[in-house]
């Protein structure tokens, strides 16, 4: 039998091999092969250390960097022939994590064995651990030795190094650098571009981006035949996304293409959060249509996790999750997960986000990053079918994640959410430095559990600790995500004087022109009662988005002027500066609904499908319930609801059919449409009332004190009414019979005397607002004392004469305080502005500008 050949021997390792392993990327590869090559007799020489350790550097594995150091020493190879073995091992320890070692190295070399390499190894590791300051030390000593030339390598982290400089030192040294690249050649046509780049950066974090714009204009390579270098054009795209200058970033885009300059991944990944940011979901499609002509850009996990953003961040998020499910999961990177799973709980889809979360490490392999925990917590604060959510924070303590400033935010957010505002409080507390988001974080936590005083005592704070901080990195002011969380607090208020405060500020800082906070400050002038302030700020903004156009059209209707709604909305639709939606339409149907427009409103239904895209749902249906409801045509109003699909989702029709049946006193479909809501939310308070406002005005007192009891039954609980007034800066709350407030003797005293005088001049109360079964008397009695009719009485003693008096009131108000707010208004010569639960109403002379029709 032949005997067996075995194959031949694998050749030794030699230094060619390891530099060649190290060049093609296979580090691991590389140091088994030094290993090799050290066991052998072959020689261990100066060819073979510096791949290896470029190879351990790689690999961040510093066990093996400390050894190879030890072989360089065994053999005397760290410095000589060259210093490259040295540099290399410098560059090595800084990439372990270990500066220490990385300065003893440099320290240990002596100065005639130090080259260029030597002081560009030592400068950039200082810029990795963020030492900017002995970055530039190290510089003076390379310069002052005058052996070395500066190169390109030491002007980029120089520049680096500058542009993390705080104040004028940076802005100072920078120049500087500047000037020397300039005077060397260094940003001279057909050099390399890395330096030009890095110039154009470091002018973007000083913030001085306009410096910026200006050199890249004005440098003719940028715009020589073929473009110039896209990783210039890249850089500043980029950086005009990121100082927020977005509409620049797409011309900028637009003039590259325009030039033949090709983009690449890192382009479109730049550009498409600017597409977000200004709502461009055209451009953002055509650059998706472009990646998918390109197999390259395809397969970019950069750029697919950038559309996935974009997608999420123009309200698509369906369009998001096909782009997340096109990607194979092996090449889903951590960034795709994190922009889907914000995706989803920035448009609230809680369980898709929860659900996502839970696949993402469990079936992906994939660990949840900072950024993870940051979008995924609000969506656990905000999910009903979550429980425990407090269990979250402890899987953020043992994932090593508690110290980080943008999870302690979430958490923060997450606790004030939950109502737990002392525990939001004490991880504030717990966060050095604090920046804006976690400022505006608490503030927003305050607006949303009704805590408006502390909100504004918070800003008040983050002012005075930046005026008092002695670093410009720790100046902290309020920024346009401020004044929008903030301005919906004086609007739920009716605070007009606060909100002129913030509207000064956006105006000092030029934040008014920005598109949120304009839309925010036309919302809380409309419902602080202002409504031509309102317009004044809508007809100011360079731009509006359909939200903007959404608020005036709806504070229109809440003033009663429906016709000026309708003319709007027709503005809005022929000028295609943003497309009507649901919230458009709902808006504009109950502006229909409060001005008794009926024919305006059906023909707004039925063509808002046909014509703008728009199908109509629930909530809409309902609005037209509501415009049929007001008008008495209570028998087409019901047919509308019983042509929908019966379930939850008629509640809000049923519910505009029943205020109609108390409106129009029809107790027969009052019942019917009661005692459907009855079923399908029985522990909704405005329900019972509503059936026995219509029992009470119909003198069936049986059947209200019935209502009642079952009320009592189910333990549901009437909200008490509320009014308040803003005078002098501060709020003033009032609640029926009201004794507590300070001034509540001459409040009633002076209430007294208005209904004397009143009933002189012919005021009868409107007695069957009381739902309770007693004497006309004692009827007349409760009426006097109404929470509305109190603020009114604070408002007429206090505020300055002629000045308007705005009241605000948590429900509907009553048809008593309707009609005595007009006799006020006459008698006293005053304007009554009341906004309640669904509309204001503006009383002059005697009469209300909802014409009655409410």
């Amino acid at each position: 039998m032949a005997a067996t050949v075995a194959p031949p021997a694998a050749p030794p390792p030699t230094s060619a091999t390891i530099r060649s392993l190290t060049a093609a990327g296979n580090h691991a590869a590389a140091l088994r092969a030094l290993s090799s090559l050290s066991a052998s007799s072959a020689q261990l020489d100066h060819f073979a250390l510096p791949p290896a350790i470029k190879s351990a550097a790689a690999l961040r594995d510093g066990r093996a960097a400390r050894a190879l150091h030890a072989a360089a020493l065994r053999r005397a190879l760290l410095h000589r022939p060259t210093p490259a073995a040295g540099n290399a091992l410098l560059t090595a320890y800084a990439r372990c994590g270990d500066l220490d070692a990385a300065l003893a190295l440099f320290a240990a070399t002596p100065t005639e064995l130090r080259d260029a390499v030597s002081y560009n190894s030592l400068i950039s590791a200082l810029c990795l651990f963020r030492q900017w300051e002995r970055a530039l030390d190290a510089l003076r000593g390379m310069l002052a030795e005058g052996r070395h030339d500066v190169s390109s390598f030491t002007l980029v982290s120089v520049l680096l190094a500058c542009s993390h400089l705080a104040g004028d030192d940076g802005r100072r040294l920078g120049r500087e650098a500047h000037a020397f690249a300039l005077k060397h050649g260094f940003l001279d046509a057909g050099r390399e571009r890395f330096p030009f780049n890095a110039l154009l950066s470091m002018y973007a974090r000083l913030g001085l981006v306009d410096d910026a714009q200006t050199l890249f204009r004005n440098t003719a390579a940028a715009f020589s035949p073929g473009g110039g270098d896209v990783v210039t054009w890249n850089t500043m795209i980029s950086l005009l996304v990121q100082g927020g200058r977005c509409g620049e970033a797409v011309e900028v885009l637009h003039d590259m293409v325009a030039l033949a300059v090709r983009p690449d991944g890192v382009t479109f990944a730049s550009a498409l959060p600017a597409c977000s940011r200004l709502e461009m979901l055209a451009l953002g499609r055509e650059i998706h249509a472009v990646v998918l002509k390109d197999g390259d850009l395809a397969a970019n996990s950069f750029v697919a996790s950038a559309l996935v953003d974009m997608y999420a961040g123009n309200e698509r998020v369906g369009n998001a999750r096909r782009v997340f499910d096109m990607v194979p999961e092996p090449g889903r990177q951590l960034g795709m997960w994190n922009a889907m799973i914000c995706g989803y709980a920035q448009a609230g889809m809680d369980a898709e986000a929860l659900q996502l979360f839970s696949r993402m490490e469990a079936e992906a392999g994939c660990a949840p990053s900072e950024t993870t925990m940051s979008g995924v917590l609000p969506a656990c604060a905000r999910s009903e079918g979550l429980a425990g959510k407090e269990a979250m924070h402890g899987y953020v303590v043992k994932r090593g994640m508690a110290g980080n400033r943008f999870v302690q935010n979430a958490l923060m957010d997450m606790y004030a959410r939950l109502g737990e505002m002392d525990v939001a409080r004490r991880i504030f507390a717990m966060i050095d430095p604090r920046d804006v988001v976690s400022w505006n974080t608490l503030i927003t936590g305050c607006v949303v559990q009704g805590h408006i005083a502390d909100a504004f005592q918070l800003v008040a704070e983050m002012q005075l600790s930046s005026s008092s901080s002695m670093e410009e990195d720790a100046i902290v002011m309020p920024n346009n995500i401020t004044l929008m969380t903030l301005l919906p607090g004086c609007a739920a208020l009716a605070a007009p004087a606060r909100g002129k405060e913030i509207h000064g500020y956006a105006v000092r800082h030029a934040l008014e022109s920005d598109i949120a906070v304009g839309s925010a400050l036309v919302d809380m002038y409309a419902k602080c009662g202002c409504l031509a302030a309102s317009r004044a700020v809508f007809d100011r903004l360079p731009r509006r988005n359909v939200i903007t156009w959404n608020v005036l059209i709806m504070a229109y209707g809440m003033h009663g002027l429906g016709g000026d709604a309708v003319a709007l909305f027709d503005q809005m639709a022929a000028g295609g500066e943003a497309a009507p939606n649901e919230v458009t339409f709902i808006a504009a149907l109950a502006a229909c609904s409060h001005s008794g427009l009926v024919d305006r409103g059906l023909e707004l239904f039925r063509g808002m499908e046909r014509d703008h895209g728009v199908k109509p749902t629930p909530d809409l249906h309902a609005c037209v319930v509501d415009v049929l409801g007001r008008a008495g045509r209570l028998d087409e109003a019901y047919n509308i609801i019983t042509s929908m699909q019966p379930g939850e989702h008629q509640v809000s029709a049923w519910s505009s059919l029943l205020g109609a049946c108390r409106l129009h006193r029809n107790v027969s479909l009052g019942e019917v449409a009661a005692e459907r809501l009855f079923e399908l939310e029985p522990d909704e308070a405005s329900h019972y009332v509503l059936l026995c406002n219509i029992y009470s005005a119909a003198g069936m007192w049986e059947k209200s004190v019935a209502v009642r009891a079952r009320m009592r039954r189910q333990g549901v609980a009437k909200e008490p009414g509320c009014s308040w007034i803003e005078l002098d800066g501060a709020i003033h709350r009032f609640m029926a019979g009201e004794s507590s407030h300070p001034a509540s003797a001459e409040v009633h005293a002076h209430m007294d005397a208005l209904w004397e005088r009143m009933r002189r001049e012919g005021y009868a109360p409107d007695t069957s607002c009381v739902l309770h079964d007693v004497g006309e008397a004692e009827k007349a009695a409760m009426l006097r004392y109404h929470s509305e009719k109190l603020a009114i009485a604070l408002g007429l003693l206090r505020a300055p004469a002629g000045a308007a008096i705005r009241v605000a009131k948590n429900l509907r108000v009553c048809n008593d305080c309707h009609e005595a707010a007009k006799f006020i208004s006459k008698m006293v010569g005053r304007e009554i502005v009341l906004r309640d639960v669904r509309r204001f109403h503006h009383f002059r002379d005697g009469s209300c500008s909802c014409g009655d029709y409410w």
